[in-house]
């Protein structure tokens, strides 16, 4: 008999947590967009790919985009001329191509492009 009293103080508790957790979830707080990450990767893959057309035109540059190396930015650079990459420090490159002088072209993780000094560069 005992046991009987217990599962009975213990059921109406039970199922009014679950009108409390029924009640959190109908009121007014607006509801998550799980949605919202493939939105951002699509505005963030059509930036970038814009941001290779200027490239392109800038630079003139005709051949494939290929990763030859990676490297980090050892000191923060701003950019004096348009076809040169502002970095800054601790931020990691891919470089694209070598030049005949001692710059590189670079890409950035926003997916800019641009001259850096190989003196600036740090080779892993």
């Amino acid at each position: 008999r005992e046991k009987d009293d217990k599962y009975k103080t213990w059921m109406p508790k039970f199922l009014m947590a679950k009108e409390d957790k029924d009640q959190r979830k109908s009121s007014d707080e607006p509801e998550r967009n799980i949605f919202k990450v493939k939105k951002s990767n699509a505005e963030r893959s059509k930036k970038m790919e814009k941001e290779e057309k200027i490239f392109r035109e800038t630079f003139m540059y005709n051949k494939e985009i290929n990763v030859i190396n990676t490297a980090t930015a050892e000191c923060s650079v701003p950019s004096k001329r348009r076809v040169d990459l502002p970095v800054t420090a601790g931020e990691q490159l891919d470089v694209i191509d070598v030049t005949e002088g001692n710059a590189v072209i670079c890409r950035n993780s926003e997916g800019r492009y641009g001259y850096v000094l190989v003196e600036h560069l740090n080779f892993r």
